[in-house]
């Protein structure tokens, strides 16, 4: 069943790459995103009512969990987005965040205590080896700065929120959990939106289906099987994932947005596929036999 989940979740996740391009056009980064969070939070507070589940929970548990959420929605999605605006492809911001893997590996040992094999890192080699033919590009190319350093942030990010949620915030339930991180994140983009930036929201069509995109498959689908895949697996193991989702992200520009996908692109594809495929084999294998 993770095998599965794990392919929806690269492909949802990735969709939030080309998604996201055409939210910025009819809306400011952190204005978007804030709407967007005020929702799912509404979402998960009523889902949570409804199947009872226990939302006045320990202070420390729902700081830990809000956390969670400004690092991950804020700090994450508000760079991912504000590196669209300054212009950005998706395809580049996609790369600069798929490093996160390496950055866990490194971390998750002294500080989750979990051990990265030789065969997790020849497995991390060939996913990253395998993403930087998919979206390599001119170095002559004009790139904006700004948008690279907002793609830094996010990396940070992402590697931090994984490596919290995986030793802070495992006690609590899925939807609560969720509940708490859209709240924080909410808030944290409020206060962002007010002084970072002019704030607008155009809603029209295209706004309207890309954030009801982002909303239904990347937060309630997407989020919920990355936080599911990382309650229940290591965080390196979780993290090799994101090595798929530049490439896919590539695929999904070319059939969307009518980029180029080169044969240099497919190889690319497959060589990061079979990194995946080494990094995650080993922990899969031991899960079998100890069930």
């Amino acid at each position: 069943m993770n095998l599965y989940l794990s392919y929806l979740f690269i492909f949802f996740w990735s969709s939030a790459f080309i998604s996201g391009q055409f939210i910025v056009q009819s809306a400011s980064p952190f204005a978007a995103l804030c709407f967007r969070f005020c929702i799912v939070s509404a979402f998960f507070l009523i889902f949570s009512i409804i199947f009872r589940e226990r939302i006045r929970i320990n202070r420390n548990l729902i700081f830990q969990a809000m956390i969670t959420g400004i690092l991950f929605h804020g700090f994450y999605l508000g760079g991912v987005f504000f590196s669209y605006s300054m212009g950005l492809t998706a395809t580049l911001s996609a790369l600069i965040v798929c490093l996160q893997p390496i950055l866990t590996n490194i971390l998750s040992g002294p500080i989750l205590k979990e051990k990265v094999t030789v065969t997790q890192w020849i497995g991390i080699f060939f996913g990253f080896l395998g993403t930087i033919l998919v979206i390599g590009y001119d170095i002559g190319t004009e790139i904006p700065t700004i948008g690279v350093i907002a793609s830094i942030v996010a990396l940070l990010g992402a590697t931090s929120a994984t490596i919290w949620q995986k030793k802070f915030t495992h006690e609590i339930s899925l939807s609560v959990n969720n509940f708490y991180q859209a709240l924080s994140a909410g808030i944290f983009l409020f206060i962002i939106s007010l002084f970072f930036e002019i704030s607008f929201i155009n809603f029209d069509t295209r706004f309207i289906l890309s954030i009801s995109w982002q909303i239904i498959m990347v937060s309630f689908g997407a989020y919920a099987i990355l936080m599911y895949l990382i309650k229940n697996g290591t965080a390196s193991k979780t993290s090799s994932l994101f090595f798929l989702v530049p490439p896919t992200t590539a695929v999904m520009a070319w059939f969307v947005l009518g980029e180029k996908l080169l044969l240099i692109d497919i190889i690319g594809l497959l060589i990061c596929t079979f990194g995946v495929y080494i990094a995650t084999r080993t922990n899969v294998s031991k899960n079998v036999h100890n069930s």
